[in-house]
């Protein structure tokens, strides 16, 4: 049986970085329609999954597809 020691150097302990850091969300503040709101909304009680996941979803494939807005001023 080996016995604990007294001190442990943290930094030999993991040496790996989180393969999952680059993921990481960042907590924002935005300001969104309520009808854009309510459509998630919608589309999470329909699907079971929360309306900000799907948000962010829609959001991550705008970013993988290169998605541009549709810009038309009234």
């Amino acid at each position: 049986m080996s016995s604990m020691r007294e001190e442990y150097n943290i930094n030999e302990l993991n040496p790996r970085k989180n393969p999952y850091a680059s993921r990481l969300k960042k907590q924002i503040t935005i300001n969104i329609d309520s009808s854009t709101i309510d459509f998630f909304k919608q589309q999470s009680a329909d699907t079971g999954i929360p309306y900000q996941i799907l948000i962010n979803l829609y959001l991550a494939d705008c970013v993988k597809n290169n998605k541009k807005p549709e810009i038309t001023w009234k």
